[in-house]
């Protein structure tokens, strides 16, 4: 199943192309990048435990020198990375739209951004070994589709420090009508909003406590019950910006500023959530606060990222080596995502709860790849085509996805975590042991 998802993501004909179409100084000689995408895919699914475990583990030999591998994957420029996920998401689209699915809001399209920055990497660069404080290689601004479970656009930055509120905006160039883009406080400014406006799309945003200036407030409307709390909404006019910094406080544009009171305050304090958006009044406030709940699905994909798949590899130090490593994980996701979903749909019938575990769906194919490869040389796997009927590829991972145990990749739930708090004691208290096998039989006081 994992082979046909990724001849149909990530054909090697097609990563070239790719490769060749947005390069600005890089060029292929003796080493293809869909090569390099190889090694990098093996490592993000754990399958190598690095690149240079993989280059040296390959059936054939690698046609350069080590030192030029990790020459061309330093040199890996930001645009070629977007056009990959883009066009690999564009790819999987029609055969994850084949899959019955609900809509979160009929008619729309959902799109969560949201930016991840990698945590320090390891000092290896020789630029790096003198430094006392953390190496940042970078940060990453993604948009996700929580309907579809797929990862549709990206933007990489080299620079740790440069603002997400920047970065973005080559992303909402994407925005069309009839998509809905949700995002975070920090994403709550002029620029952003009236980009997405101008576009025709909406946007549901979390009010920030600096947020652009209003030229004017409507009356609340009457609280209205949600799951969660109590939830009302008024008229708010935008002042109109003119040139330079100055604004006119009346000729703006009017939105909606949505707030939500909540039952039990979220784990920063806050007991009230404000939301800004655009939609039309024909979606009632109580549906946008619902809609805004599934921003939060991005946070739990980046933590996949980096549990599930290994998109923080922290060997590489290098800006531009280190968001490669990001922006394979990511289109390894878009596959394990694609998987996911099958096997819920092909073990509907029997079992309508399940939810398969994108953790143990990923220990499913490691534990069958090594041994595959040695009984099946790569000349004799499914090969699909470009031509092929989505609908045909999905119904070749449907029959594929009946013969997996549904126990074996079902998530595991959990009772809810208990607050334990520690408390602040003494250094000496701090550094002191005990003897577990003591405390357990009650000879020693923990």
């Amino acid at each position: 199943m994992a082979r046909l998802a990724l001849e149909r993501a990530l054909p090697a004909d097609w990563i070239d192309e790719v490769f060749d179409e947005h390069r600005q100084r890089q060029y292929p000689r003796e080493l293809l990048f869909s090569t390099v995408v190889e090694l990098m895919t093996l490592v993000s699914l754990g399958l190598r435990p690095s690149l240079h475990a993989a280059a040296r583990q390959m059936d054939e030999q690698l046609p350069v020198s080590l030192a030029a591998l990790y020459d061309k994957v330093n040199r890996t420029e930001p645009e070629i990375l977007r056009a990959l996920v883009q066009g690999s998401a564009q790819r999987l689209a029609p055969v994850a739209g084949a899959l019955s699915a609900q809509s979160s809001l009929p008619g729309w399209q959902l799109r969560v951004f949201d930016g991840n920055h990698l945590p320090a990497s390891e000092k290896r660069l020789g630029a790096l070994r003198g430094l006392r404080g953390a190496a940042l290689p970078g940060h990453t601004l993604v948009v996700y589709d929580p309907d579809s479970a797929l990862v549709c656009d990206i933007a990489s930055c080299e620079d740790a420090y440069e603002s997400e509120r920047a970065v973005v905006m080559p992303l909402l160039e994407q925005a069309q009508p009839k998509q809905v883009w949700m995002g975070d406080r920090h994403f709550c400014t002029h620029a952003i909003l009236q980009r997405l406006e101008q576009a025709g799309a909406g946007f549901i945003v979390r009010e920030h406590s600096r947020h652009p200036r209003l030229a004017g407030v409507g009356r609340w409307s009457r609280y209205v019950r949600i799951d969660t709390g109590r939830v009302r909404e008024q008229r708010i006019d935008m002042a109109l910006e003119l040139d330079g910094d100055d604004l006119a406080e009346q000729g703006g544009t009017s939105w909606r500023r949505i707030e939500i009171a909540l039952d039990e305050p979220t784990e920063s304090g806050d007991d009230t959530i404000g939301l800004w958006s655009n939609l039309p009044a024909s979606i009632d406030a109580a549906t946008i606060a619902r809609l805004y709940r599934k921003r939060w699905r991005i946070e739990g994909m980046f933590q996949r990222l980096e549990s599930v798949l290994h998109s923080e590899i922290k060997s590489l130090g290098h800006p531009r080596a280190a968001l490669l490593g990001f922006a394979v994980a990511v289109l390894a996701y878009n596959v394990l995502a694609l998987l996911q979903r099958v096997v819920e749909q092909a073990h509907r019938a029997s079992n309508p709860t399940l939810e398969v575990s994108t953790y143990h769906l990923a220990q499913h194919i490691k534990s069958g790849y090594e041994g595959l490869t040695i009984a099946l040389p790569p000349e004799h796997w499914p090969r699909v085509s470009e031509d092929d009927d989505p609908n045909v590829l999905l119904d070749r991972l449907l029959r594929l996805a009946r013969r997996i145990a549904p126990k074996q990749v079902a998530t595991s739930k959990r009772g809810p975590k208990i607050e334990n708090g520690k408390g602040y004691v003494d250094g000496k208290t701090a550094r002191s042991h005990v003897s577990t096998d003591r405390v357990l039989k009650g000879t020693t006081t923990p």
